[in-house]
């Protein structure tokens, strides 16, 4: 668990037991927090684990049933006016108005933001250039693509400068292209020192742009560390074998079961079996202990740990509790 220190300028986002309950659930129970400033930290977990609670509170669209939070120097729950004016959300589906263009898009939330026209009409200029769509300033949002309807949302974010930003999905959808894009606008904006806070189910995402990770299940926090600390967390190497039939698959499992530091997991529909095994297991042993069970072995890999092996690891069966 992160243990949260008295809050300074290096912190900027914390929580201390964070809790919301609804009737006799826990969505969210207990969560621990301590976000650096220029920083990316993702929340992984199933549906329903407590990730768009945790984000609603963070974000003061709800209150919490105990603990207390921290967003930018100021309490979540007694200024939440004050949070509300240092941050900036991008929902999991863009928000931006079909019927406005681009460029009448980002004035109208600067305008909402307070600013005046001229400073709100010089801000979308900009936004634009940077997210790449300046060419598009013209267009209707609706006859945008996704990817560019993405970037336009995150555009819309970023007009007030907030200081910490809450991402919920920001990529579903995308083309790979869209999204490799979409990731390089936000490392440039961790480098020039915002802080964001990422939910997302590609696993791969994570492991490319969080420095931080916490892995919540049933509500409660059941990991953090970094990318590669949770990897070593559940173990080395993973071998992969795949065979011609999916009858064969608990027969790989029991064969090379002597191997395993963990139980192994059966994928049915790829027809593999994943076996975490030592750093000093030979590939050799495994395969011959299969072999000598008399399975025919389509395919077999050896591989380090991915963030896709935590999470199955460490996660079970989400609970039926509102997200």
């Amino acid at each position: 668990m992160y243990h949260p220190a008295v809050h300074n300028t290096t912190i900027a986002v914390e929580a201390e037991g964070l809790g919301k309950r609804y009737g006799d659930l826990w969505a969210l129970r207990g969560l621990d927090l301590a976000v650096r400033r220029g920083s990316v930290l993702g929340l992984l977990g199933h549906n329903g684990a407590g990730k768009t609670t945790a984000i609603r509170i963070l974000t003061t669209l709800a209150l919490p049933t105990e603990g207390r939070a921290m967003v930018a120097g100021h309490d979540v729950v007694t200024h939440a006016d004050s949070v509300r004016r240092r941050i900036g959300v991008a929902a999991q589906e863009a928000t931006v108005d079909g019927l406005l263009t681009s460029h009448g898009n980002l004035v109208m939330v600067g305008r909402l933001h307070g600013l005046p026209a001229k400073a709100a009409r010089s801000r979308a200029h900009e936004l634009l250039e940077r997210v790449d769509l300046t060419d598009a300033a013209g267009k209707l949002a609706k006859d945008l693509s996704g990817g560019m309807r993405r970037r336009l949302d995150l555009a819309a974010t970023l007009m007030s400068e907030p200081s910490v930003i809450f991402l919920d999905e920001p990529t579903t959808g995308l083309d790979p292209r869209s999204r490799n894009d979409l990731w390089d606008m936000l490392r440039e904006l961790v480098r020039d020192g915002t802080t964001i806070i990422l939910t997302t189910q590609y696993l791969d995402e994570a492991d490319r742009l969080a420095d931080d990770i916490v892995v919540l299940d049933h509500g409660r926090s059941v990991a953090h560390g970094t990318p590669g600390d949770l990897k070593a967390q559940i173990g080395g190497d993973r071998i992969d074998i795949t065979t011609a039939s999916a009858n064969d698959l608990k027969r790989v499992a029991g064969a090379a079961g002597m191997f395993a530091t963990r139980p192994p997991a059966i994928d049915h529909d790829s027809g593999t079996v994943t076996i975490p095994v030592a750093a000093d297991t030979r590939l050799i042993d495994v395969v011959r202990a299969v072999d000598d069970a008399g399975v025919d072995i389509v395919d077999v890999n050896r591989r380090q740990a991915t963030l896709d092996d935590v999470f199955l690891t460490l996660t079970s069966t989400p609970a039926k509790v509102p997200a």
